[in-house]
Order: C-alpha cells, then structure tokens, then sequence
C-alpha cells in the first residue's frame, strides 16, 4: 500500500490537460483528423515518421501556482501559503495528458476522378491523469482540529484517476458532398497501468468530550483501484528486464483492453462559413488483471487519550494501555483489499467550431483570381469541453488562420478556459516537398515568469504527404 501511495504522489507532482485547440482544425496537418475524425483532408496520402509523428504535452493547474507562495516579493512566506490555502477551492485540479503517436498514417481511396474516401490509423501511447485539492484534508493539517471543534470536514474531497494506456486505431473519412464530410474512428484501448479513487464520501468531526478529552468521529467510505502497479512495484519480483518485457507486452494489446470510438463531421453552410463538432474517446476499459483495491467503509469514534495515565489494574500494564490504544487507531485504518475487477471510462471530448475563411489568392498583374487556391485567411471560435469525475471543463477559443505563402501555415489562438484568461497561442506548419513539420505552444504571456505560469503545452511532429493537388 505504501509503495501505491509513493507512486501516486510521484504522478501527482506533474499536471497537464487535454484541450489542443491550436491543431483542431489545422487541416494542413494529418493529426488534426485525429481530433475530428469528419474533418476536411488535404492530402491523398501520408505516413507519420515513427516516434516523431506527434508529440503533445500540456502543464497547468487552477489554482495556486509555485510564485505564488515562493516569490521573493517582500511578503512573509507564512502569510502567502496561508493565502494560498484558504484560496483554494475543492473543485480547483491538477490534470496530466502527455500523447505521443508510435505510428500513423492515412491514404484516400475511390474511383481514379473522385477520392472522396479516406483510411487512416495507428497506435499512439497516452498519459492521463487528474487530482482535484483536497482542500478539507489541507486545511485540517494545516490548522489542526483543537481550532475545529464540530467542524464537519469532507473525506470525499480526495479524489483523483490516473492511467498510461496504448491506443490502436482506424478511421474512415468520407467526403459525401461538397457540403458534408462525416467520419468514426473505431479504437481499442490496452491499459499499462491504472490508479483510481473517484467515489470518495464521508466525513471527520471533532467535538468536545468530558475530562477535556476529544472525541474524534470518523464516517469514511473511501476506495483505491489500482491494475497493472503492483507486479511492478513488487520487490519480491523485480527485475528491470521483466519490467521492460511487461510493459511491452502491455502496449502490444497485453493489457487490460477496452473499446471505443470517435465520431465527427464537417459541413460548409456557404462558401466561406463553415461549422463542425467531433465526440472523442467515447469507451470503456475493464480491469482485471494484476488487480489490487483497498476499501475503508467504517464508522468509528475515537476518544483521545488521558495524558495523565490510566488507573492501574492487576490485569493492565501501562505498556497494554499505550498498545491498545494504537491498536484501535490502527484498527479505524485498517483496509480491505480485493482483487474484484472494475470499469473505466474514457474521459468523453466534445470540440465544436464555426470558420470564416476570406481573401482568395489574385495574380498581382491582372488581379485575377488562381484556380484551386482556396481562400488564405480565417478567423473562427471553437468550443472544447471534456468530462471529469466532479465537473465538465470546458474552453473557448478564438483564432485567425492564414497560409503565409506556399507550404507555410500560420494559426494563432486565444483561449479562455480553466486555467487563464489570456492564454494566447501559435502554430506553425511547413512544408519542404513532402516533408511536413509543424510546431504549436500557447501561453506565450506566462513565458515571462514560468513559476506563474497557470499552463504551458507543446506539440510538434514529422510527417511524409502526399498532397491532393499533386501530380
């Protein structure tokens, strides 16, 4: 047990989030169908160079950040982590989403005039993980319970879900009509490792007994799933090479599986309006194997201790005395353990947008428009939300995209969500023959001072195309 807390405490010490607002949409880049699988494609065919395809990380967190409590700005430590504290809410978070494509690739298919269909696949690992604050259990350590005497604190303010998984996936893209484009992309899930406590309920009080004595009242219903952490973090058993072969094994399909899909359509109301919306990661994985869950469901009272020794007896050392007394505080924490199996869901993704595109592309001399160029400019709002085990979080983003000239892209955001109110972002995408690159970060405002930073996220990748307007 110890060991799965120093492991969850590891994880928790990162936080990331999921939203990828700046590629949504950025049809110039395969991946973007990844993100809307109804999405518009550009190309007739690619393939992702391994390992370096896509790669995505993403750091934030709602509340308080490292400058807030350490910045040397005068004020007293104390007083700024006791703000810090009492600032928090239990619905402030810390989340982890790291993606990286182990392979992809995608190829258009159909009649030799009309390639109106479109395949794409393959297999990407991915990290997630969310831990809300658990204010009560903060500020009971903190201020101790002789300043909380009948305060009710919540147990159920921990909560948190965690879990590595690999994805193999294929998706079919149809473009129906010049209005409407529709896609699903069928997926199975193989977890490498999970921890879980999201049901979390009960309550500790302190309340005023006789003799000055406290009386400490615990209602806890509290549970810990964990697959695939114990065979690894088992001394009995370890051995790196076992580890590696395990771990391979469970990205290969080895792990404990799950289904879902994706599903998602793009529709052109004009000439220049358009507007789509995709549901992600709708699934479920079941947990069976290397299972280990730990339960505390007990209501109890303890009554403290008489500093001033017990009234001896014939029968009653004062060594019994102390040790009945750690016994029953070791007795209210006492778990059961199982290995039952468990379901979880995939945290369910909704992105929805609205595009303007204008200013189509007109030869200098005659001011004539080029055939096939398409418009260079757009500007649009897109709405992201994801589920989370207390509440939906959503986003909102506006942007301006506009292809700066042949093979180079630009798309700059600003996003409000979760973490920021000024979170502005930009995404690069070139083009050297079939070479593609692209490079995305936002919150440019917080790389100024990184410790106050609310979130910070990354993308980039290599991909081989093959564009439609190729001979």
């Amino acid at each position: 047990m110890n060991k799965v807390c120093f492991f969850i405490l590891f994880v928790s010490c990162f936080a990331f989030s999921q939203n990828k607002q700046i590629l949504y949409g950025f049809s110039e880049i395969p991946q973007s169908l990844m993100l809307n699988p109804g999405g518009n494609v550009k190309n007739d065919w690619y393939f992702g160079i391994p390992l370096i395809s896509h790669f995505h990380v993403q750091v934030g967190a709602s509340g308080s950040t490292v400058y807030d409590i350490f910045a040397d700005d005068g004020i007293n430590f104390n007083t700024k982590l006791k703000n810090a504290i009492y600032g928090m809410r239990s619905t402030d978070f810390y989340s982890v989403n790291e993606q990286l494509d182990i392979f992809s690739g995608g190829f258009a298919f159909g009649s030799s005039y009309n390639k109106n269909k479109y395949i794409s696949f393959g297999l990407y690992q991915e990290f997630d993980f969310i831990s809300y604050v658990p204010k009560d259990y903060i500020v009971l350590a903190f201020e101790g319970n002789q300043k909380n005497i009948n305060r009710r604190f919540d147990t159920g303010d921990l909560n948190f879900s965690g879990e590595m998984i690999s994805v193999f996936h294929i998706g079919f893209n149809k473009k129906v009509n010049e209005q409407l484009t529709y896609g699903i992309r069928g997926k199975v899930y193989s977890s490498v490792a999970n921890v879980s406590s999201i049901k979390n309920k009960g309550s500790f009080i302190t309340t005023q007994g006789e003799n000055n004595f406290y009386n400490h009242i615990f209602d806890l219903d509290l549970e810990l799933n964990t697959s695939g952490i114990i065979s690894l973090l088992d001394d009995e058993n370890s051995d790196i090479k076992n580890d590696i072969s395990t771990l391979q094994k469970r990205f290969l399909l080895g792990g404990n599986l799950g289904l879902g899909f994706d599903v998602g359509f793009t529709y052109q109301i004009d000439k220049q309006w358009t507007f789509d919306a995709s549901l992600l990661d709708v699934g479920f994985i079941k947990h069976s194997k290397d299972i280990e869950n730990y339960k505390l469901e007990n209501q109890y009272t303890f009554e403290g201790i008489d500093p001033f020794f017990f009234e001896s007896t014939e029968n009653q050392t004062a060594d019994d005395y102390w040790s009945n007394i750690e016994e029953d505080f070791e007795d209210l924490f006492d778990s059961e353990i199982n290995t039952n199996s468990y379901i979880t869901w995939r945290p369910i993704k909704l992105n929805t947008s609205l595009n303007y595109s204008f200013g189509e592309k007109r030869f200098k001399d005659c001011y004539c428009l080029q055939a096939n160029q398409g418009y260079q400019n757009a500007v649009g709002g897109q709405l992201y939300v994801i589920n989370r085990p207390k509440q939906p979080q959503a986003a909102l983003t506006a942007y301006y995209f506009r292809h700066l000239f042949k093979g180079l892209s630009a798309k700059i955001t600003y996003t409000v969500d979760s973490y920021s109110f000024t979170n502005i972002g930009l995404g690069l995408s070139a083009q050297l023959g079939n070479v593609n690159f692209y490079m995305m970060a936002d919150n440019f405002l917080e790389y100024q001072n990184i410790y106050n930073a609310q979130s910070v996220s990354l993308q980039l990748g290599f991909n081989y195309i093959f564009n439609k307007n190729e001979d």
